[in-house]
């Protein structure tokens, strides 16, 4: 590398599986990338936890990886940025990890964003009827913190006496690499209920839940994005293989990361849509757009000035996952792509396309209601469950290839639903510009573009995420002005799905069919509920 051009970033994207750390130039080009996996612990169909532990080694692991693979050394990297999932880690006097398993492990003192557990409490908080909860699109989700919190105190109050600290996980990252007490607007506002626009707590809120002592956990400081946390501690430099020159930028949640290097050049219009183990919805507009069942809106959390509306589906890839998981053809599949040395799904794609051939329209009598771990959006319901109508006795490669092919359309609906939510209450969305896992598969990205009737865009960098931490980084690092003058100069164009015309009128036709099924779903919950 040319020490003369060796003003580098690094962007460290934290997501539910893995840690990856990619080093940037100023004008966006990746030099490096390193992946690491994390730890999941799986104690109930509820419950998900981690280890900051576990994160903090993989983390420090992946960076060392990076600078190594870009040749490069720890003067050079001048800044970097953080993003992560909006999961919970709780903090005791001194750093020490406070469990947040049911079963006392002192290690998992992460509850994941994915995690359920805490549904009564979630009930409680919107049984308030708070008017801070027109910022969440009417209530509170479970996947949010201050459920997440209120659990940990009504169950052991102990260990909720003893965390000294609550952090999300991207404040926890900044926390751990600067000794720095701050929290990001992004995180405090998407999911812990703070009024940005008022810069303050609903205190109405957390008093009438019993959490008014709350506000002494949390950071005092909250700083907008694109601003310097501080400079790595000496600790966290050695660990890192970095500088305590290295400029720290303050974090952001990992979706919001790839909304902002998706839509910084034409926010306004544009939605921004992350896929992975969840799909993540963002749309910003210039004044406060009120989305029932949608998240926000939220004063600054993506693009500095704008307001963010969030919509999500609580499963996406996890969904596909486990559809695919529950074929008799499935470990055909996976000795297929043994044999051809592929990805699976890459198989899977050729057996919808032989199925094609002979069956134009496989899916016609096959429609699948995605809500297997909830609703996130636009129903705002955890207690909705997924649906398949139009079963028959089918096994073997055209059964996996049809409902495979089905669940992709079933998720396309689903954000076809949102969008809808969304431009009926006063959003204009006619972009749709993508990011994730989901883009490397073509099958996925033309159903969505025909389920939506408009071309889908891409940026060229396939990890934006980690592309969406470095403009953090270049910025609060000093290399540009501002997050638009960053994204203006590391962010390019892609590449284009178009949608097919003679395709519309089957998609919408399924669509409605769609809609009609969580109607039909609620009518089953509602004639059983007296059968606990």
């Amino acid at each position: 590398m040319n020490r003369a051009d060796s003003r580098l970033v690094m962007g460290i994207d934290v997501g539910s599986a893995s840690v990856r750390a990619g080093v940037f130039d100023p004008e966006g080009r990746r030099h490096a990338f390193a992946v690491r996996p994390i730890q999941k612990f799986h104690t109930g169909a509820d419950v998900v936890e981690q280890s900051s532990a576990d994160i903090w080694r993989q983390t420090c692991d992946a960076v060392h990886e990076a600078l190594a693979s870009a040749g490069a050394i720890a003067d050079d990297i001048a800044a970097i940025g953080v993003d992560a999932t909006c999961s919970l880690v709780a903090v005791g006097e001194g750093g020490v990890p406070v469990s947040v398993s049911p079963e006392g492990e002192p290690a998992r003192d992460i509850i994941m964003w994915m995690d359920h557990r805490a549904g009564e409490e979630q009930a409680a908080i919107n049984a308030t009827c708070d008017p801070a909860l027109r910022y969440v699109g009417g209530e509170v989700s479970v996947e949010m913190e201050l459920p997440k919190v209120l659990w940990i105190k009504k169950r052991f109050p102990d260990r909720y006496r003893r965390v000294a600290r609550f952090f999300d996980l991207a404040d926890w990252l900044v926390w751990r690499c600067t000794d720095a007490d701050v929290a990001s607007v992004c995180t405090l506002t998407c999911k812990w209920n703070y009024l940005a626009h008022e810069n303050r707590f609903p205190d109405s809120l957390i008093e009438r839940i019993d959490l008014a002592d709350l506000i002494g956990k949390v950071p005092r400081r909250v700083l907008p994005l694109g601003s310097a946390a501080g400079p790595l501690s000496p600790t966290a430099a050695h660990a890192l293989g970095l500088s305590t020159r290295t400029v720290v930028a303050t974090g952001i949640i990992d979706a919001h990361a790839g909304g902002l290097a998706l839509v910084s050049s034409r926010p306004q219009g544009s939605l921004a849509l992350i896929g992975g183990t969840s799909n993540c919805h963002m749309a910003v507009s210039a004044e406060p757009v009120m989305v029932k069942g949608v998240w926000g809106p939220y004063f600054g959390a993506m693009i500095p000035g704008m307001w963010l509306n969030e919509g999500g589906q609580s499963a996406a890839g996890a969904l596909l996952d486990w559809t695919i998981r529950q074929s008799d053809a499935w470990p055909l599949a996976q000795q297929e792509a043994e044999r051809a040395q592929c990805n699976v799904y890459a198989v899977l794609n050729e057996w919808v396309a032989d199925l094609v051939a002979r069956e134009p329209l496989p899916t016609r009598h096959l429609h699948v209601r995605p809500d297997h771990h909830g609703n996130r959006s636009p129903m705002a319901n955890p207690h909705a469950r997924g649906l398949v109508s139009g079963l028959t006795l089918e096994t073997g490669k055209d059964g996996l290839a049809r409902i495979y092919l089905a669940t992709i359309q079933a998720l396309a609906y689903g954000t076809r639903d949102i969008v809808d939510a969304m431009n009926t209450a006063g959003h204009r969305i006619d972009r749709i510009v993508m990011c994730g896992g989901g883009t490397k598969n073509p099958l996925l990205m033309q159903e969505h573009a025909d389920a939506f009737g408009c071309d889908i865009e891409l940026v060229e960098e396939e990890d934006a995420v980690a592309l969406g931490a470095a403009l953090l980084a270049a910025t609060a690092g000093g290399l540009f002005p501002d997050l638009r003058a960053a994204a203006a100069a590391m962010v390019r164009p892609g590449s284009r799905v178009r949608f097919r015309q003679e395709q519309r009128g089957f998609h919408d036709a399924k669509y409605q069919v769609f809609c009609s099924l969580y109607d039909h779903q609620q009518r089953c919950l509602q004639a059983m509920s007296k059968w606990q």
